[in-house]
């Protein structure tokens, strides 16, 4: 499909899908569950002068360079400003499909309803990628670069026949333990709910396994760059978590292609044939406000995202046809992380207020600071320091915020956060779990903590998620049934009691509803002689919103399911 035709065909459905108007029609086709951002597109090539040759010849999308000074101020302050001023013709996200998801994409894969615990641990890991510092011998392992961007130290590492991973070294510091398994638990999730992410595992390594490469230079968040040498390695390693003498890191995957910067959460690249949709309207951006909320990643913002150009010839990275993936980078930030620069009154702030805000500022003024706001009473809880104030109260899903405003979360429409309720509903407790256990947490107790806080923190997202629109999903037409699962019932959200199901056609026509252990729900569907399009209104007793399911009765081809709807209350 032409890509321009695919943004009218997928605008249009997200028109009819949040529309309460029953005489709206889906026309007699299949949902688009591919997006066309994932073919093969040219770049002009063109000369640029390279760090390392002058009129070099490139095929790909320019390279971004995020500031992170810029991107705070910006959404902090001008931001807000420029919206007051702003036109927005919808509010809803434009990348939906007509059964009211999102298709596959260089952005986002549906794959969580079939991930196993198997899966989940392995994540964005292929086995092949898994490392195993035990038997790797003295000096095996090169640096070949220093870390440049990030709060946490490391170095890039190329591992013999695996390839090149940039290690962060965990310090005794820096809330012990907490990064490394961040990194490695919101990685497995952000990938099991649909994202790019990065392949991450928690490795203990000896000392004696590096070799570093002489020359190299780095530099993390807010300092200049510096030498990076031998006695920085060992001043390193010196503050490092161990084990047996085993340091403790976290071994990032180099991602494979061109890398040609972080993604900005508005607007389009404009170099990529493919990037049509404005950023700030893709639902799975928007959506991602819940899971990050859920993880505590209060640091989502554009410097922690990463976009590459998968060129058709791999041999020649920068060369075309090819296509853009945007990738999720660095959830060491998840389940609690700190500013170990800034005052302790500021880091009770996180996942409740920005950083700064304005409103706060001028609430207190008028106030006369009598009030008491939501962040103050705040505490550490004892013996889990490790995880700052990721906690299970009070965590508000509708009142989480990002460390300053996110302008996708910002567009953040019920639907869209309803979408990614219904993905996160699939993770069981089981897969919760291995989550915490991806952890690799030294003390048992840790494990048992966050595994409680990531299933509590999960429980409010579905009650406040799941109870408002209808939360059947998996729709799908089985010979003359509709059936499809009510999340909301498979996750406990209400008692199985309150769960009572009525189906009727949109001219009140009653239809038998039958019953299947997990939430299964089928509704028996009638041929009729009259009008071939049928639409299916479902109640489960607990929404306050409705299904509506538009069919084709196709007569002895059967009936078929063209689109959804799921209206306000």
């Amino acid at each position: 499909m032409n890509r321009s035709l695919l943004v009218l065909s997928l605008s249009a459905v997200a028109l009819v899908a949040c529309s309460s108007g029953s005489e709206r029609r889906f026309p007699l086709r299949d949902p688009v569950t591919r997006d066309a951002d994932l073919a093969s597109v040219y770049v002009r090539c063109r000369r640029v002068d390279s760090k390392h040759e002058r009129g070099h010849v490139t095929c790909a999308p320019s390279p971004y360079h995020s500031s992170i000074y810029w991107d705070g101020v910006d959404n902090l302050f001008f931001r807000p400003l420029s919206d007051a001023f702003a036109v927005r013709t919808s509010g809803e996200s434009v990348n939906v499909n007509s059964l009211d998801e999102v298709p596959d994409s260089a952005w986002f894969t549906n794959r969580i309803a079939g991930v196993t615990q198997e899966q989940l641990r392995l994540g964005a890991c292929k086995r092949e990628q898994l490392l195993d510092p035990a038997s790797a011998a003295d000096g095996a392992w090169v640096i070949d670069q220093g870390k440049l961007d990030g709060s946490m130290p490391g170095f890039r590492v190329v591992v013999p026949g695996k390839g090149k991973y940039m290690l962060k070294v965990q310090s005794v510091d820096d809330q012990p333990e907490r990064p490394t398994a961040a990194s490695v638990i919101g990685a497995a999730a952000f990938w099991a709910a649909g994202y790019y992410a990065t392949c991450e595992q928690i490795v203990w390594v000896r000392p004696s396994v590096f070799k570093l490469t002489p020359g190299l230079s780095s530099r993390s968040n807010f300092e200049a760059e510096h030498p990076f040498d031998q006695e920085r390695l060992d001043a390193l390693f010196a503050k490092s978590l161990k084990r047996n003498g085993l340091l403790r890191m976290s071994a990032s995957a180099w991602i494979s292609g061109y890398a040609i910067g972080p993604y900005r959460y508005e607007g389009t690249r404009k170099d990529d044939p493919n990037d049509i949709v404005p950023h700030e309207d893709r639902r799975e951006l928007r959506g991602m406000r819940v899971i990050a909320a859920w993880l505590g990643r209060t640091d989502a913002r554009e410097v922690n995202s990463f976009d590459t150009w998968v060129a058709d010839d791999a041999s020649k990275p920068e060369s075309s046809p090819g296509h853009v993936l945007h990738y999720q980078l660095d959830e060491s930030e998840t389940l609690g992380g700190n500013w170990p620069w800034a005052p302790p009154e500021l880091a009770t702030r996180l996942g409740v207020s920005y950083a700064m805000s304005p409103q706060s500022i001028a609430y207190d003024l008028f106030s006369l600071g009598v009030s008491v706001r939501p962040w103050e009473d705040l505490e550490l809880v004892r013996g889990h320091e490790s995880f700052g104030y990721y906690q299970l109260e009070p965590f508000d899903p509708d009142g989480w915020k990002n460390e300053y405003p996110n302008v996708a979360f910002s567009r953040m429409s019920e639907r869209d956060g309803a979408w990614m309720a219904r993905i996160l509903a699939r993770f069981t407790p089981e897969l919760v779990h291995t989550l915490a256990v991806m952890g690799d947490f030294t003390d048992p107790s840790q494990t048992a903590y966050i595994e409680q806080v990531m299933e509590g923190r999960l429980e409010r997202v579905l009650e406040r998620y799941l109870t408002r629109l209808s939360p059947i999903g998996d729709l799908r037409v089985e010979g003359d049934r509709l059936c499809g699962v009510d999340l909301a019932e498979l996750r406990g959200v209400r008692e199985a009691s309150r769960f009572r199901y009525a189906a009727r056609t949109t001219d009140g026509v009653a239809l038998p509803v039958a019953r299947s252990p997990h939430g299964g729900v089928c509704v028996a569907l009638r041929h009729r002689t009259g009008p071939s399009y049928l639409r299916v209104v479902v109640d489960d007793g607990v929404a306050r919103g409705k299904l509506v399911a538009h069919l084709y009765d196709l007569g002895d081809r059967g009936f078929k399911l063209v689109g959804l709807q799921r209206p306000n209350p």
